[in-house]
């Protein structure tokens, strides 16, 4: 029986080589119809093209909003009184708005993640409606609740509390729609991690609260680091909820999408300026989060990024 030569992960740098059984000639043949990734398992080169187009129907649009940009007038635009107003006020509410994500996010992966309750299927339904709801439904539903003459709001009126339209009203919008993927972030890393460090910890003689603080917390620091970061990004760019539940006011509720929506009609070049602002500080955003997401550890750059099926036959015989 013939051998293959194929990556073997384990190897310096996971570049070494192992022998399979097969045939080796037409395995090596077949490789030369799909895409390696360095270390990574082999991709079918087919996938390129739907791939490709995929990125560039999200790129080309962002690329076409940059075109559009008066660079001569660029900074004058974006640093206009009512445009900082907008920029400074959506920093200070998202970044609340992702505080009080973590603060009630985190307990509620914990239990979606953890617990063995017959209704937290249901809980997880409704802590992803958001995700598919329209924003301006969630600005209604917030709107009916904290609202002068909402279902809590007429009690908080009397005691001389007003939420809607104010800066309050806009940090509880972003919330409504950032929790889920604080959340969602959170539960997926703890499904994976699984639970036997918990469990070994436990059957050791440590208390609930010194299994999290010291094993389950430390464990999901880069996942709850992600998930804050999305959620600040999704309250960063809210617009549909903020503007039902909290209008649009200078200096108080007007963020900065509100203010690209106002000026598409009155300074278009304003509008397109703040948007590609917007966009930038959002890639930034996503680039923190993701920073380590999708690249092969140990990867030579030099070497590219993929290698053909004949790079890897040469690999392959290199190695043995």
């Amino acid at each position: 029986m013939t051998v293959d030569a194929v990556p073997d992960r384990t190897g310096p740098r996971g570049k070494g080589v192992r022998a399979v059984g097969g045939n080796g000639p037409n395995r090596l043949r077949r490789g030369a119809r799909v895409l390696l990734r360095g270390p990574g398992p082999a991709v079918p080169r087919w996938l390129l093209l739907p791939a490709f187009l995929g990125f560039a129907f999200v790129i080309m649009p962002l690329v076409a909003l940059a075109d559009a940009v008066d660079w001569s007038h660029f900074f004058t635009l974006v640093t206009s009184q009512s445009s900082r107003d907008a920029l400074w006020l959506s920093m200070k509410t998202a970044l609340a708005s992702t505080v009080l994500c973590v603060v009630f996010g985190v307990p509620m992966a914990v239990l979606l993640a953890r617990v063995r309750w017959r209704v937290l299927p249901l809980f997880r339904a409704m802590v992803l409606l958001p995700l598919v709801l329209p924003p301006v439904v969630g600005g209604l539903a917030l709107l009916y609740l904290f609202g002068r003459y909402g279902l809590l709001g007429r009690r908080l009126e009397a005691m001389g509390i007003d939420i809607a339209f104010s800066t309050t009203a806009v940090v509880l919008a972003e919330t409504f729609v950032a929790l889920p993927f604080l959340v969602i972030t959170l539960e997926g890393a703890m499904r994976t991690a699984g639970e036997r460090y918990e469990r070994i910890a436990a059957t050791l003689g440590a208390a609930p609260t010194t299994v999290w603080l010291r094993i389950t917390l430390p464990l999901l620091r880069p996942a709850l680091v992600s998930g804050a970061v999305l959620a600040f990004a999704r309250a960063l760019g809210e617009f549909g909820a903020t503007i039902t539940f909290a209008g649009s006011l200078q200096g108080r509720t007007r963020t900065l999408p509100l203010e690209i929506y106002l000026q598409r009609e009155n300074d278009p070049g304003a509008a397109v300026a703040l948007s590609l602002l917007l966009v930038v500080i959002a890639v930034l955003i996503v680039l923190v989060a993701y920073r380590r997401v999708g690249v092969p550890e140990g990867r030579d750059p030099a070497g590219g990024l993929w290698r053909w099926g004949a790079s890897g036959r040469a690999q392959a015989q290199a190695g043995s």
